[in-house]
């Protein structure tokens, strides 16, 4: 059977080693029974773990070259590979709309995306496992105070617990990429609604961290304006950085008075 050539424009670094392949399957023991989706198969070296779990499987690959090669060597998924971007999927009809556990050696190129993708379909993915960046990680699991604590850090976290499993080093891959990866876990907290207009909550955190150097009260300006009256509140002396999620959706509900106050639109 002949290997699949990795691609560079899809992300593709394929998983060589079957011990991490099987350390990275376990992870989605964390929600046991639930259907599992993987995302980037590849050749398969961590769906052939999965498929011991015994539980509902579906692969979403969009490299047609790995499509027939996990058709001729996994022939019972054959009517479970989806030949898509996951990215522009409705997940909902995945699973006759039952919630399902996310999982992959996700492409680098997208991972970012990926996760945006989860937050998006929130109810339907009660835990996602998989392995990304280092770098990519370490800004999800990281806390207030942090450097690498940003944009996908709050949204992520206002929303699901982050841990960061284990470390995974470059020699592992064909091709080795240039950076090393990790191995995260997410499981959705507790929070049913974030007490904050979720729409205007992720624009607040977007438009304050895309300044993330500059203060709150200059970074907000893009939202309130130069002469908004609440920026002389104490908060604005800080730093996006330094804000929990708590006070991002504090904050959030600040912005949306003020824009009412203003009679300025909060969409």
């Amino acid at each position: 059977m002949k290997s699949v050539k990795p691609k560079k424009f899809l992300g593709q670094h394929f998983l060589k080693d079957l011990k991490v392949a099987q350390d990275i399957a376990d992870t989605v023991d964390a929600c046991p029974e639930l259907p599992i989706l993987e995302v980037g198969p590849g050749m398969g070296v961590l769906t052939q773990f999965l498929l011991k779990k015994e539980r509902p499987l579906k692969v979403v690959e969009l490299d047609f070259e790995s499509v027939a090669y996990l058709r001729e060597a996994y022939p019972q998924l054959e009517d479970h590979i989806i030949e898509d971007d996951f990215l522009k999927m409705h997940l909902e009809r995945l699973f006759d709309g039952q919630p399902f556990v996310l999982t992959g050696n996700y492409p680098y190129n997208i991972s970012s995306q990926i996760f945006f993708k989860m937050l998006e379909n929130k109810d339907l993915i009660p835990c996602c496992t998989g392995m990304i960046q280092k770098e990519v990680a370490e800004r999800m699991a990281a806390g207030p105070g942090s450097k690498t604590y940003g944009i996908l850090s709050v949204l992520v976290q206002a929303w699901y617990r982050v841990d960061y499993l284990f470390t995974v080093h470059e020699h592992v891959f064909n091709p080795p990429p240039k950076v090393k990866s990790a191995v995260i876990r997410l499981t959705r907290n507790d929070t049913v609604e974030l007490g904050c207009d979720e729409k205007l909550f992720r624009q607040v955190v977007k438009t304050t961290f895309n300044q993330r150097r500059k203060t709150l009260r200059n970074s907000i300006k893009p939202l309130l304006g130069k002469d908004c009256p609440l920026t002389q509140d104490a908060l604005f002396d800080k730093r996006p950085e330094q804000l929990s999620v708590r006070q991002f959706i504090d904050l959030t509900n600040q912005v949306e008075k003020a824009l009412k106050e203003l009679g300025m639109p909060t969409e």
